[in-house]
């Protein structure tokens, strides 16, 4: 995926912004630790998507990150797809969870965490303001409904 495309791509998302390299590095430590983790294709493909999205993420920051992993080019435009994908659907998700749960700035939320996992839903009602219960209820109805890439 070019460069100018991926920039667009986040400006698009606006997700917030980190001020911090350390943050990014972090992520990016983490993210690898998954993907070596990953033993199917598809969990090896989903992990290298976060791979290639915390270094866009952090260029789009202003963070620039030298590492440049040594996947195939087809390989490396198949996981920037399947980053597109995953990342818009999980982003979509949450503001039609927020809309639907009666958050009035439901545009102002911009979130692309794992909906799936965890307690993700909580914290992401949490950071919005959204009331819990409500927000989790849409949010597991909503996972049945819509098209959200792992």
């Amino acid at each position: 995926m070019s460069s100018k495309l991926r920039q667009k791509w986040h400006t698009f998302l606006n997700l917030p912004r980190q001020s911090n390299i350390t943050w990014h590095k972090s992520r990016l430590s983490e993210e690898l630790s998954e993907w070596r983790k990953a033993t199917t294709p598809l969990a090896r493909l989903s992990e290298t998507s976060d791979v290639l999205f915390t270094i866009s993420r952090a260029e789009h920051d202003g963070f620039p990150i030298p590492f440049r992993p040594a996947w195939s080019r087809t390989y490396n435009a198949l996981a920037s797809t399947y980053m597109l994908g995953k990342f818009t659907s999980r982003w979509y998700f949450y503001r039609v969870a927020a809309y639907f749960a009666g958050k009035n700035d439901w545009r102002g939320v911009r979130e692309v965490v794992n909906p799936r996992k965890g307690t993700k839903l909580d914290e992401v009602a949490d950071r919005h303001g959204i009331d819990k219960a409500k927000f989790g209820r849409v949010g597991r109805l909503l996972l049945w409904a819509l098209p959200v890439f792992p």
